[in-house]
């Protein structure tokens, strides 16, 4: 497999080329990107620790699983399967919104992302893939925005600003 590359977008999301993952945020451009939530029957989220060798944000908490869609990919076909990739299951998964964000990070690196937002549903137990993931748990969305309050720096970027601004849209 080549290096993988993400979809670049205007303000649109329209393609307007593609370009190496690492390239596109040292040069901080706007790429396609999306972000899974999925929750339990108690309408709890799954969330995820990053695993401490990812490129930025290592051991830090965030959404389920997210990631760039490949071209040609749709958004629910490429949340299926990195949800598959990277915690061992898969579900139905169903749009809601998208928005776009920019988020510098201390290694040079930028996130700058037209982000979907896509929600399921699953009562089991994953089955990490441990160089994605370190740990993960339940929780519920009550709980998370107060941890968030209390630990900012324990969580990602993006999942701070999605629970900022748009936490009405994944909410159940």
């Amino acid at each position: 497999m080549g290096t993988e590359k993400v979809i670049l977008v205007n303000d649109k999301d329209e393609q307007i080329g593609l370009m190496e993952k690492i390239e596109a945020h040292e040069k901080a451009l706007l790429h396609r990107a999306f972000s899974v939530f999925v929750f339990n029957d108690k309408n709890e989220l799954m969330i995820q620790q990053r695993a401490l060798g990812k490129y930025h944000s290592p051991g830090l908490w965030t959404n389920t699983c997210c990631s760039h869609q490949r071209e040609g990919e749709s958004n629910i076909a490429a949340g299926k399967r990195r949800l598959m990739e990277e915690m061992g299951f898969t579900t139905d998964l169903k749009e809601t919104i998208s928005f776009i964000y920019r988020a510098p990070f201390d290694n040079g690196l930028t996130e700058h992302e037209y982000d979907h937002i896509l929600v399921g549903y699953f009562n089991e137990d994953p089955k990490p893939n441990r160089h994605e993931v370190a740990d993960w748990k339940w929780m519920s969305l009550e709980k998370i925005e107060r941890d968030m309050e209390e630990n900012p720096d324990d969580y990602t970027e993006w999942f701070k600003i999605i629970f900022d601004k748009y936490y009405k849209h994944i909410q159940q």
